[in-house]
This record gives structure tokens, C-alpha cells and sequence, in this order.
């Protein structure tokens, strides 16, 4: 049975769709999600189904929606996708916690970087479904403006590295 790593959007930042990680890991089990592991307060699940990454995403989303209010957003990824992401990443220089990488469920188009404004040297980069943005200053005191990533979820890399390995001992577990 497949392992799909869960990327929720708009969860526990900034004070809006609080979500207790078990609360999160109960709802999956409810889903009849097998094996299912949260990682740090912002919305990560990792789980077994049988279902494709789509029908996955849209049965938490709706789930989530009855307890959030609203559908937050989903996005799954596997594990050789992560591994990719790491692997691929354009700004090798960046430290890994100011190298943010935005989960989309659809590649962005063709322009997604021409409104770019980085005030403080922000660097961006479109890969597949992803888009990686270097903060030099870190993202907290960023004013980069970016529309692109309005509807995406973001992890640092060192979240993205961690949930590639926890999914790794899962698949091996």
C-alpha cells in the first residue's frame, strides 16, 4: 500500500484553522488511512491508502472542511517526489530553513515569476508542482511578493528532508 505524505495549507499560521495534530491523526484513522503519523504542528500527515493521491486529497479535504469550516487545501506528495524536490534544489547555498519550497496541486503557468517583487533579494525558482523561494533574511521579514504562491502551502527544507525520511521508514516499517 502506497505511502502519501500529506502537505495541509493554512493550518496552524498565523492563529487561523487550529488543528490539533491528534485530532489530525484521528480523522485520518476515521478515513481509513493505515499507519498514519503527524510531523510538527503545521499540517503534515504521512499515511497508507490504497487510494491515488487525488481521491486522498479531496477525502481530507472535504473531512477537514466539516471541522475547519472550509476546505484548507491539500497537497500530496510521495516519497520519490520529496527525495526529488531535495535533490533538485536550485539554491544549494541557501541555509535549509530560509529555503522555503510551495506545494501546488497544479504546475503554476508559464509567468508565475514575472510579478515577482524581492525587496529584500529573494530568489525564486519553478520546478513541476513546486516553486522554491530562497529568503536571505529568513521569511518571517520577508516582503516579497509573490502571487503565485497565494494558494500553495510552504515547507522549509528541513521539513521537507524529515518527512522525506519518515516516510522512507514507513515504507520500510
Amino acid at each position: 500500500m502506497p505511502v502519501h505524505i500529506a502537505l495541509l495549507r493554512a493550518v496552524n499560521v498565523g492563529g487561523t484553522g487550529a488543528l490539533k495534530m491528534a485530532e489530525l491523526k484521528a480523522l485520518c484513522e476515521d478515513l481509513g488511512f493505515e499507519d498514519v503519523r503527524t510531523y510538527i504542528q503545521s499540517g503534515n500527515v504521512l499515511f497508507r491508502s490504497d487510494l491515488s493521491k487525488t481521491a486522498a486529497a479531496q477525502t481530507l479535504d472535504t473531512s477537514l472542511a466539516r471541522i475547519l469550516g472550509k476546505a484548507p487545501g491539500v497537497m500530496i506528495r510521495d516519497r520519490a517526489e520529496l527525495d526529488a524536490i531535495v535533490s533538485t534544489n536550485p539554491f544549494p547555498e541557501a541555509k535549509p530553513n530560509y529555503l522555503m519550497i510551495s506545494f501546488l496541486n497544479d504546475p503554476p503557468p508559464a509567468d508565475a515569476l514575472d510579478r515577482l517583487v524581492a525587496p529584500d533579494g529573494e530568489r525564486a525558482h519553478v520546478a513541476g508542482c513546486e516553486i522554491y523561494v530562497h529568503y536571505p533574511n529568513g521569511s518571517g521579514r520577508s516582503r516579497l511578493v509573490l502571487p503565485a504562491i497565494r494558494h500553495a502551502t510552504a515547507r522549509n527544507l528541513n521539513t521537507v528532508v524529515k518527512l522525506a525520511e519518515l516516510a522512507k521508514s514507513l515504507e520500510e516499517g
